[in-house]
């Protein structure tokens, strides 16, 4: 990385190249999208995002800048302790941001925007990220433990009960009480299954009364069905409309791969009834989120997948198999290692032939988040609650059978929070093999439980590092090319 930096240098050294009247250029986007996600998202606390610019502090260039050309005028910057995420500089601006190798004061706008941008940092600025507060709590709620789909990498087992208006506004209410007790300013609610859409009158019901519930409460309310989409009816999707409800469907790749793990119970495959589903909630003014779900069988259709989301403009995540307690053959279901980052790779080139305006990179690697960087990849144990059907509360939905609480408790939140066995959810500067890595606070260490599946440890870094860190440059790259196209 240092010889890469010193070569920078000496490129931004030879003024000849630079003609005398070009403007600086520093290009970010400081609100990058993240699709709904299917899991316990971090929550990137605001501070983290808006740090003050002192001009009047001496600020210099990270040592740990990350590089890469975007073509013969314009490189793209990475702080991977940085708030901003990728930013592009015209020559201009590198040779501004090559003066900081020294400490000195912000003295002009272009430095000033280098700090925003999260390229100059303050003289003394600590190693190690601060370990903040989330703002929300989030919470899913497993309305149902019914499915019309048997999906070959499905955590549940299924049953035909469901969740009933008793026990879902205790939840409702459970919910609120631990929010308030933990000094939370949101809920982000997920109704889930089995297949949400078979209890939807329950959903619209909890619904309407958390948004009364939380008025009264003086918390901001967000929230969002988990769907397989095949049983989707007009009704369903006005009400999401009209109630700015997000929609999560689930989408594996092209017929052939969607079709060999996403089936029916007679073992027909699902994707033209998704599809369908997902044509008619455009048609009905919903955008759904697309979940793609990338296992050894469907690895193959992944770019299929990425094109299809593109080609109607649609955000979607990408998220990788994980072991669980329902399925106890695992090895076909897991794709190998370099064949995922070669699927990766080829999506990618798929979204490079078309860059979306909006930005998608929060999105395309599994359980990596780059709205901001973290301490955990999600709130598991921390500002995340799953409650069952029955009213029982568990950390996590792949723990849904393994409950720590119900939803009687006076803070079911602080129970979960309190609960020492089993996996832990620690900071990514607390796993083994993370604690020096430049990019630990943009995977934090992975999914934990999947990690604690594993290996048998919570202090130790995910199964897929080395996927995360083959593809990083990649998609940092693929933003730049993204923030270069459309930044007129």
């Amino acid at each position: 990385m240092q010889n890469l930096m010193n070569q920078i240098n000496i490129h931004l050294q030879m003024e000849d190249r630079i003609d005398a009247d070009s403007s600086p250029l520093v290009l970010w986007e400081p609100d990058r999208a993240q699709a709904l996600n299917n899991c316990a998202c971090p929550t990137i606390p605001l501070q983290t995002l808006t740090p003050p610019v002192a001009a009047t502090l001496p600020w210099q260039r990270p040592v740990d800048l990350f590089a890469q050309p975007l073509d013969a005028r314009h490189l793209l910057m990475f702080n991977p302790r940085g708030h901003a995420g990728p930013v592009v500089l015209n020559e201009a601006a590198q040779m501004q941001l090559a003066a900081f190798a020294q400490p000195g004061l912000l003295a002009d706008a272009t430095a000033q925007q280098l700090a925003a941008a999260g390229l100059l940092q303050p003289v003394g600025t600590p190693a190690k990220l601060p370990d903040h507060q989330p703002a929300a709590l989030t919470a899913w709620l497993h309305v149902t433990n019914d499915c019309n789909l048997r999906c070959t990498y499905c955590y549940i087992d299924k049953t035909d009960a469901a969740m009933d208006a008793a026990t879902g506004t205790a939840a409702i209410d459970a919910i609120i009480r631990s929010a308030l007790a933990n000094n939370f300013e949101a809920v982000n609610l997920k109704y889930a299954g089995g297949e949400a859409t078979l209890n939807f009158k329950l959903v619209q019901t909890l619904h309407l009364y958390a948004k009364e519930q939380t008025a009264q409460a003086g918390l901001h309310l967000s929230s969002g069905v988990l769907s397989n989409g095949v049983a989707l009816t007009g009704g369903m999707l006005d009400f999401l409309r009209e109630q700015a409800i997000q929609l999560m469907i689930s989408l594996d790749g092209s017929a052939a791969e969607h079709d060999r793990q996403r089936v029916f119970v007679n073992g027909r495959g699902s994707y033209r009834q998704v599809t369908r589903s997902i044509d008619r909630a455009l048609a009905h003014g919903v955008q759904p989120h697309l979940s793609i779900t990338v296992t050894g069988e469907s690895v193959d259709g992944l770019a299929d997948a990425v094109c299809f989301a593109l080609d109607r403009e649609l955000l979607f995540n990408l998220n990788f198999y994980r072991e669980h307690d329902a399925r106890k053959s695992h090895a076909e279901m897991r794709a190998e290692d370099e064949q995922l980052i070669s699927a990766l790779r080829a999506a990618f080139a798929v979204i490079e032939a078309r860059l979306p305006r909006q930005s998608i990179i929060g999105a395309l690697i599994d359980r990596s988040s780059f709205a901001g960087p973290h301490q955990r990849s999600c709130g598991a144990g921390h500002n995340y609650m799953v409650v069952d059907h029955k009213g029982s509360v568990a950390r996590c939905q792949m723990e849904i059978e393994r409950p720590v609480t119900d939803v009687f408790a006076l803070n079911p939140l602080q129970e979960i929070q309190l609960h020492a066995t089993g996996f832990q959810n620690l900071a990514v500067d607390e796993k083994e093999g993370c604690r020096d890595c430049q990019w630990r606070y943009w995977c934090a260490g992975g999914c934990s439980l999947l990690t604690y599946r594993a290996t048998g440890r919570n202090d130790v870094k995910s199964p897929y590092c080395n996927v995360y860190k083959a593809i990083y440059p990649a998609l940092l790259r693929l933003e730049g090319l993204r923030l270069l196209k459309w930044h007129n």
